[in-house]
């Protein structure tokens, strides 16, 4: 608090005001007039007002300087130009990979390969991760990294425009960094850990939504089937309170295809920051092609977009239950949803990566994915069902909602009730009615 006379070195000077007789000591001691308020010498005054006739020769130069590089330039330009107006190149569709059903891929592993499809039309998309980036699958294949060349490695090499970026085991120092990139505004950066350590980095993204900046961190392992490392690495809380910051948009995609997607919604918003949770585990590629069982061809992965949208479709076009699901789960709810049509319940699967999106959409839309008159509804996740009743108020949730711990990721599902067997006891109960 120095030179205030009578609160410096006193906790006082952090948390009250310094009044009036304070504010005169303090001025005093600076050399100004403590009578006088918000006072501004002439000469500053005339300084200040006088900065468009000194800048004039200066910006007719650089003007001069940068049409001449703009005509010896003209794709540089063009590029220029897009990143001035905050758009995503018109190749960012084409350049999305798709992936076959039939396969399974988890949907980190599906992250990593989009980021690289898109890297190379988005000249401007760079990152890294908190010391994770072979677990995050966040490496630009090809590219150097933003170090000093002189500090590389027989890893990787340094450059001044490297794309790469390590940011060490420091997540909250990560997330402050990539709301500065964000701040500066015409680059997109990212930057991944587990999403059990958005823990750490919870300040520089609750701060990213409070200033509307559109920071993207990618979380994989998300949840308890990351497996042997224990439950101090095993998301259970996480989604759900992710969820409560307001303006954070949390995507959870349920296939590969569903991340392709989801990363060019993430691209193409500026609203806000967004966090993508990935799974570690292989998750099957849904059919989307051709019609399943019950006669029942699912929803193109476009409509990931949508925030939620129906997936699978009652085979009567008449749902009398809802199964809402996000994620690794939503493979549970389809299998689960064959279940029930063949006990003659007619069932809908509603794919849900990402709520703040689907309350974006018109009424009738959100209608038309989850009618009112429909109120036999379950959520399946793989945490808390904190935030759920919202959706499912008069169903129920298939959820954790306790620690996980040490065990391979199917053995969990099992032993924590993550399975298609208690999904489908759980629409049986509230078909029933047994809430």
């Amino acid at each position: 608090g120095w030179p205030s006379p009578g609160k410096q070195n006193t906790g006082k000077i952090h948390g009250s005001a310094l009044g009036q007789e304070e504010l005169a000591g303090l001025k005093k001691a600076l050399g100004f007039d403590p009578t006088k308020t918000f006072e501004v010498s002439p000469e500053v005054i005339e300084y200040t007002r006088s900065l468009s006739d000194r800048s004039r020769s200066a910006i007719s130069q650089w003007q001069s300087s940068f049409d001449s590089w703009s005509a010896a330039n003209p794709a540089a330009r063009a590029l220029f130009d897009r990143l001035q107006k905050g758009e995503t190149p018109t190749e960012l569709v084409g350049a999305l990979p798709t992936f076959d059903s039939g396969s399974e891929v988890s949907t980190r592993a599906a992250s990593g390969k989009v980021l690289n499809a898109i890297a190379a039309v988005m000249p401007e998309l760079w990152g890294g991760s908190a010391d994770l980036a072979e677990s995050n699958n966040t490496t630009i294949a090809g590219a150097k990294s933003f170090v000093p060349a002189i500090h590389s490695t027989h890893e990787w090499k340094g450059a001044i425009y490297g794309r790469v970026m390590h940011f060490g085991i420091r997540e909250h120092a990560m997330g402050s960094i990539l709301n500065g990139i964000a701040l500066h505004g015409k680059t997109r950066s990212y930057g991944g850990t587990f999403l059990i350590f958005s823990d750490y980095m919870r300040p520089a993204v609750r701060l990213a939504a409070l200033m509307k900046v559109p920071s993207i961190f990618v979380w994989t392992h998300d949840s308890v089937a990351l497996g042997e490392d224990g439950p101090t690495h095993q998301p259970i809380e996480q989604l759900a309170t992710l969820r409560a910051i307001p303006g954070l948009d949390i995507v959870r995609p349920a296939d590969a295809n569903e991340v392709s997607f989801a990363w060019k919604k993430i691209l193409e918003r500026r609203l806000g920051p967004a966090g993508i949770a990935l799974t570690r585990q292989n998750v099957p590629v849904f059919n989307r092609e051709s019609p399943d069982e019950t006669g029942v061809v699912y929803a193109a992965a476009s409509s990931t977009e949508k925030g939620a949208y129906v997936l699978a479709e009652a085979s009567n076009k008449s749902p009398e239950m809802i199964l809402i699901a996000t994620g690794s789960e939503v493979q549970l709810a389809i299998t689960a949803r064959l279940e029930l049509e063949k006990a003659g319940i007619p069932t809908r699967v509603v794919s849900a990566p990402c709520l703040e999106w689907f309350e974006e959409q018109t009424e009738v839309y959100r209608e038309s994915v989850l009618p009112s008159s429909v109120k036999a509804r379950v959520s399946v996740e793989a945490g808390l069902s904190l935030g759920w009743g919202k959706y499912v108020a008069d169903g129920r949730s298939v959820s954790i909602e306790h620690f996980g711990a040490s065990a391979d990721y199917k053995t969990l599902f099992t032993k924590f009730g993550m399975t298609t067997e208690a999904v489908v006891q759980a629409a049986m109960g509230v078909v029933k009615g047994k809430k």
